[in-house]
């Protein structure tokens, strides 16, 4: 029974180990993710649906109306005869009728109209495509704000690990005699130290995780875990040549460009209002009419006799209407400039956005360089201490200090080398072709 169920419990802990990979997300699967289910995005998806909506409503503006109606009505007491005279008569009535109206000039509103709808929906859908690029971004930060914490971490367990080591000896030494009691009390608040700090580090890791899979919209965090990217050799691009084509081909930047036309597009719509409208109506209709104490014909024959139909056109010239028009192209104008003051801002927040992460990507690279040597000479000087304090050449206090500059140098380099990653990936992010 025991050499059975070995194999079954390596079995199991091969499954659970399976299963525990298949929660491990790149940062192209958590890209995908994001796009599908951030709140944000449909929001904007939402916009768009609207907008499409608003085209569709400008487009059924060219349709004609048509209306029916009916109605009856009971008249009690003195009132008008067929022969001219007044006489306490009671009445009733029911009439019908049908209207049709079409426009057939409306001051060019319908034609401005549906040209603005669709200029809305082009800067809709480029504001969309904007948000999904926010959510892009975000994501990406938040991915490697987690490795950058994970990396930490690690190099905290490696500060346990060294303090652990050291305590560890100090204990063989003061059995010996070779070091007083104080310094292996000092290695136990070392480690102790490490631990508490392998724990904040373990928070931050873990905080940096659950704000991912916020932006992720996950469902459940539980073994949610990330692969590490490998972009320390990407090639820097060129920052005018990035701002460039992001201004070319950047969704907000479309987006903001567009709105301006659809703000255009909004100061001739408002310009509408000066102008005549022309309707042309029809309708048909007829009507049922009866007189207490006298003898009425009957209903068909009163809807056959009294059926009439109706054609013509109805002019409306605008006078006055309480500078309601001028008033619209006013807002109209306002929003205009809004657009342009948008875009001009976007284009200077770009320009920064792209010059900065270009300089901080240079800085970052130089430093993570350097942070190679440095970790590689704080680690033989950790070594030569190492050795120098077991053979009773240097103290406590000087190798922990030595060992505080290697885990200080380790920490300097995993922060140069994330931020050299960023910002190389924010200049590909927005170099578009």
């Amino acid at each position: 029974m025991k050499r059975t169920s070995i194999p079954l419990i390596l079995f199991s802990l091969c499954l659970i180990q399976g299963k525990a990979r298949a929660e491990v997300w790149s940062l192209d699967s958590c890209l995908t993710y994001a796009v599908e289910n951030n709140l944000n995005i449909k929001s904007a998806e939402l916009s768009v649906l609207q907008g499409e909506l608003s085209v569709t409503e400008a487009k059924d503006g060219f349709l004609p109306t048509l209306n029916a109606s009916a109605g009856q009505n009971w008249d009690f007491g003195r009132g008008l005869t067929s022969s001219n005279t007044y006489a306490n008569r009671n009445t009733s009535m029911f009439s019908w009728n049908t209207q049709m109206s079409l426009p057939v000039f409306q001051g060019l509103k319908a034609i401005r109209q549906l040209r603005y709808s669709k200029s809305n929906l082009n800067a809709l859908e480029s504001q969309a495509e904007a948000s999904r690029d926010e959510v892009r971004l975000s994501v990406i930060t938040g991915y490697l704000q987690a490795l950058y914490n994970r990396e930490l971490l690690e190099v905290s367990r490696e500060q346990l690990r060294l303090s652990t080591v050291q305590l560890e000896r100090q204990k063989v030494l003061l059995e010996g005699g070779k070091v007083p009691e104080v310094d292996v009390i000092q290695a136990n608040a070392k480690v102790a130290q490490s631990e508490l700090q392998v724990v904040t580090s373990e928070n931050d890791y873990r905080t940096s995780l659950i704000e991912l899979a916020k932006t992720l919209e996950l469902p459940d965090i539980e073994n949610f875990e990330i692969e590490t990217v490998n972009d320390e050799n990407i090639s820097l691009l060129n920052a005018e040549e990035v701002y460039r084509n992001a201004l070319a081909n950047y969704p907000a930047m479309q987006a903001a460009r567009l709105n301006i036309k659809a703000a255009d597009d909004a100061v001739s719509l408002a310009r509408s209002g000066y102008l005549p409208r022309i309707n042309f109506n029809a309708g048909l209709g007829s009507s049922y009419y009866t007189v207490s104490g006298e003898q009425s014909t009957s209903f068909g024959s009163q809807m056959r006799d009294n059926f009439s139909k109706t054609l013509g056109f109805s002019l409306s010239v605008p006078i006055f209407d309480a500078f309601s028009t001028r008033n619209q192209i006013k807002q109209a104008k306002v929003r205009k400039l809004n657009a342009l003051l948008t875009l001009s801002q976007q284009e200077s927040d770009l320009h920064k956005t792209i010059r900065l992460a270009y300089y901080q990507a240079i800085g970052a690279e130089k430093k993570y360089q350097a942070g190679k040597v440095a970790v590689s000479a704080a680690k033989a000087a950790l070594d030569a201490m190492t050795e120098k304090y077991t053979y009773g050449k240097a103290n406590a206090t000087e190798w922990e200090q030595t060992q505080s500059n290697y885990i200080t140098t380790l920490a300097q380099q995993v922060q140069a080398k994330y931020e050299m990653i960023l910002r190389n990936r924010v200049l590909n992010f927005y170099n578009r072709k």
